[in-house]
């Protein structure tokens, strides 16, 4: 905690001002080296899910059907329309693959636009403060690019459309909720949801074990946080 202190306090100085221990890292030394560690965090994510099975092969973010809909999927499997069932959970799945990589430009983006507030907040939070920046200032944007990536691959999928046709049908029934009455939107939220995931591990990595960084600058700043 003391030596957090220090980089917040060297942070509220002036770049060129002396400071002892911790605080010889300047502003822009503290800043570089979280903006370094949350492109890093963001551009592993991404490349991590942005493939063939980086959402479906990984169980931790593998994409189901909405859970109001899960009784669908029973109801499915118990007449003999199991493969189509899987099939449509294997196109959500490749669907947020093809969508993820998008997020590579706006995560730098966001990451070089970061404050020296910011920057405050982020050393001072948790193990995933940088990942809720993240979360804070891309949101909006990356659901907005990857709707249109999500709905051409979810045309690939002839159950797609009468996924909807029930869902919104179930929705006006009160059966399903209504932000799951469309595919392509749940897939998008998941798609998110998962990156933003994945960016927090990278995250803990990072500050639990800032050695193995390979950024000079990111093993001072986080090697700094955590003695």
């Amino acid at each position: 905690m003391v030596r957090t202190l220090g980089l917040l306090a060297a942070l509220a100085l002036p770049a060129a001002a002396p400071a002892a221990g911790l605080a010889e890292l300047s502003n822009r030394d503290a800043i570089n080296g979280l903006k370094d560690a949350i492109v890093k965090s963001s551009r592993v994510a991404v490349a991590r899910l942005g493939v063939q099975d980086g959402f479906f092969g990984n169980e931790r973010v593998r994409i189901p059907l909405p859970p109001s809909l899960r009784s669908l999927e029973a109801v499915m499997r118990s007449i003999g329309m199991g493969p189509q069932a899987d099939e449509l959970v294997l196109r959500m799945n490749r669907a947020a693959e093809a969508a993820v990589p998008q997020a590579r430009t706006l995560l730098v983006d966001a990451a070089k636009k970061m404050s020296v507030q910011d920057a405050k907040g982020i050393l001072a939070g948790g193990d995933d403060a940088a990942t809720q920046y993240f979360k804070r200032t891309t949101s909006d944007a990356l659901a907005k690019r990857f709707r249109p990536i999500v709905r051409n691959a979810m045309r690939k999928v002839k159950l797609a459309e009468k996924y909807n046709e029930i869902a919104a049908s179930g929705a006006k029934l009160g059966l399903v909720r209504e932000e799951d009455a469309n595919l392509e939107d749940y897939v998008a939220r998941q798609a998110l949801d998962g990156l933003f995931v994945t960016i927090a591990d990278e995250e803990k990595k990072i500050r639990q074990e800032p050695a193995k960084a390979a950024s000079s600058i990111i093993r001072r700043v986080f090697g700094a946080i955590g003695k």
